[in-house]
């Protein structure tokens, strides 16, 4: 992870941590004091786009829970008593996401805020004894994904307002009618790390999903097809 310099090994450093400690999923979300959104991790294109689509950032019980708190949260100790706090744990798990999660929240010097979270399936014991053993471990290495997002802060691909070269590429995939599978064979790159590019531009360009995103991008010309 002290190497990460780009969106790439952010990405594959998600995908590590995954093989190292036998999870599911691990995430890293950042939000910069500009408002600019970075995101990393091993959730499918296809919940984050129903994340996206279904507007749960205006009620997720994680976001709530962990913005105004400096110490890491098990998920079962975040309030998920409402009706729609329920459904959307729902829908998370029919699309793959584990029952438990735990994430640690990240405040940087200048409003910057930040979770890195791991996901996983397994009983809730199982998961209090994971968490016990890794928990120290994964406050520093999370703060260490930090670390670097913020030494990466006004650097090409994540706080710029233009997109990167590989954003482009990406975006423009999408507007030549490729899947993301295909998209990300003919660059040569993961779906897992093909979403990144996609996501970040999407924030870029404050497109509500990615099929927006690319009518923005065409719209104003930063793509031609």
């Amino acid at each position: 992870m002290k190497d990460a310099d780009s969106l790439e090994a952010f990405q594959a450093a998600t995908e590590q941590v995954c093989d190292i400690y036998g999870v599911l999923h691990c995430v890293y979300h950042w939000v910069n004091s500009d408002g600019e959104r970075f995101g990393a991790g091993t959730y499918s294109s296809v919940w984050v786009d129903r994340y996206l689509e279904m507007d749960y950032l205006r009620m997720d019980p994680v976001i709530f829970g962990c913005f105004q708190r400096f110490t890491p949260a098990n998920w079962k100790d975040l309030d998920w008593t409402t009706k729609a706090a329920r459904a959307m744990l729902d829908d998370a798990l029919k699309h793959g996401l584990g029952n438990q999660g735990y994430s640690i929240p990240l405040h940087g010097p200048q409003g910057q805020f930040a979770l890195f979270t791991l996901n996983h399936q397994a009983e809730d014991d199982d998961w209090a004894a994971f968490i016990d053993i890794n928990g120290r471990d994964l406050i520093v290495l999370a703060h260490e994904f930090n670390r670097r997002a913020l030494e990466f802060e006004g650097a090409e691909g994540i706080a710029s307002p233009s997109l990167s070269p590989r954003e482009l590429a990406a975006i423009r995939c999408l507007a030549r009618g490729l899947s993301r599978a295909q998209a990300a064979a003919e660059l040569g790159i993961s779906e897992h790390t093909l979403r990144v590019y996609i996501e970040s531009a999407r924030h870029k360009l404050g497109a509500l999903n990615t099929t927006h995103a690319v009518a923005r991008a065409l719209s104003t010309g930063i793509i031609i097809v």
